[in-house]
């Protein structure tokens, strides 16, 4: 399993459109064969600047969700609320402690 951090700065007009479009789709993302686990999160200092953490049980599982449908119509919604380009990270785990 790895993780896929996706950091997203918009313009603060935007946030509340993206929340709604994030709330609407997140069933579907997380039902997606492969996705373990899915995260919002959202900056304590910066209201326009969020965070996606993705869990995947195999690099072929977020291609296939990158390259589905409902990827290609949450994606192209979303980047038109940016206010800057969008920053992504796939990582592997190496410790929980909780």
């Amino acid at each position: 399993m790895f993780i896929r951090i996706v950091k997203m700065k918009f313009k603060k007009e935007h946030c509340i459109a993206f929340e709604a479009n994030f709330d609407n789709n997140k069933d579907k993302i997380r039902a997606f064969p492969g996705c373990q686990r899915l995260e919002l999160l959202h900056d304590k200092t910066d209201p326009t600047i969020y965070f996606t953490y993705s869990y995947w049980t195999r690099n072929e599982d977020l291609e296939n969700y990158r390259n589905s449908d409902l990827f290609k119509e949450v994606w192209a919604y979303t980047k038109t609320l940016f206010d800057a380009k969008p920053e992504a990270w796939s990582v592997d785990q190496k410790e929980v402690l909780i």
